[in-house]
């Protein structure tokens, strides 16, 4: 499949589906028809790391911590749906992180669906502090996926504008996986606007995670600062995904305004939203096809 730019996407997305998109369901109502809807399934070029994903990713760790989060917490049979049902549908991009404990759900998710590992882009993160830590999370998490690599591996939660230096070891060893194969591409997911500032400007950085809405819900700016060092990694070369699109599902009501703001967006590529059932998967699906076709 041909990759494409934000710009394109909206372009030819809204000739492709202005015929097909059906009426809004309700909140967490699931469409069974499986047939992939391109505004979401589309692969978007992610900067100058030579990857893509669907623009759309399923996220996994709403309101996560510890090895446990929402997704998981509605119970094994409904997450495993979850994740199978957004393959169906052609969404492409797991987004995981070794904290929310998803790995293990994608793994078995991919046994049961069939999913083609080369298909599938698979994010995940660590909180490891030193290369001898991560080199092990590296080991540990590839077994828990039953993966030989992953394609973005990022450093979580970063909340300081020093962390190149507080981090080095482990960009070391990042950039060593990714020599080795083990990783295709590295980077940052911020949770600072000082964080997400120094990242944007950090040749290492090839994927950087940034919390954006409408709302500046648990932003790390406002809305121009956030837009402005977003626009500038983009124009470094970066690929950069938005995250708490919907403010970790504060602003589930107002999801419409919610997506249309993030595809209306200059500096993001792609974002991550995460999904308690199939059918909140449906609803943004159908969302995003409306809001792409005008």
């Amino acid at each position: 499949m041909r990759r494409i730019n934000r710009r394109e996407f909206i372009t030819r997305t809204a000739g492709t589906i202005a015929a097909t998109v059906g009426l809004r369901q309700p909140f967490g109502v699931a469409d069974t028809s499986g047939a992939p809807l391109p505004a979401a399934s589309v692969r978007c070029a992610l900067g100058k790391s030579g990857l893509s994903c669907t623009r759309l990713g399923v996220g996994t760790g709403t309101r996560a911590w510890n090895k446990n989060s929402e997704q998981i917490r509605q119970g094994r049979e409904t997450f495993l749906k979850t994740l199978t049902h957004a393959y169906e549908r052609g969404i492409r991009y797991y987004d995981l992180s070794d904290s929310y404990g998803s790995h293990e759900y994608l793994r078995d998710a991919m046994a049961e669906a069939g999913m083609k590992r080369e298909d599938l882009f698979i994010l995940t993160k660590s909180r490891a502090t030193t290369a001898a830590e991560i080199q092990a999370d590296l080991d540990r998490m590839r077994q828990e996926v039953n993966t030989d690599y992953f394609d973005v591996v990022l450093l979580h939660c970063l909340t300081t504008g020093d962390w190149p230096e507080q981090m080095a070891g482990c960009m070391d060893a990042l950039s060593g996986a990714q020599q080795k194969g083990i990783i295709k591409a590295k980077g940052v997911s911020c949770h600072h606007l000082h964080a997400l500032q120094a990242a944007a400007k950090h040749d290492w950085v090839d994927i950087l995670l940034g919390r954006i809405n409408p709302y500046g819900t648990h932003m790390d700016g406002t809305q121009e600062e956030i837009k402005s060092v977003l626009g500038e990694a983009r124009a470094n070369g970066k690929g950069v995904i938005g995250m708490k699109i919907l403010g970790e599902g504060k602003h589930a009501a107002e999801r419409e305004t919610c997506l249309k703001f993030a595809m209306s967006l200059e500096c993001i590529d792609a974002f991550t939203i995460g999904f308690l059932n199939a059918g909140e998967l449906d609803d943004i699906i159908h969302i995003m096809d409306r809001t792409a076709s005008g």
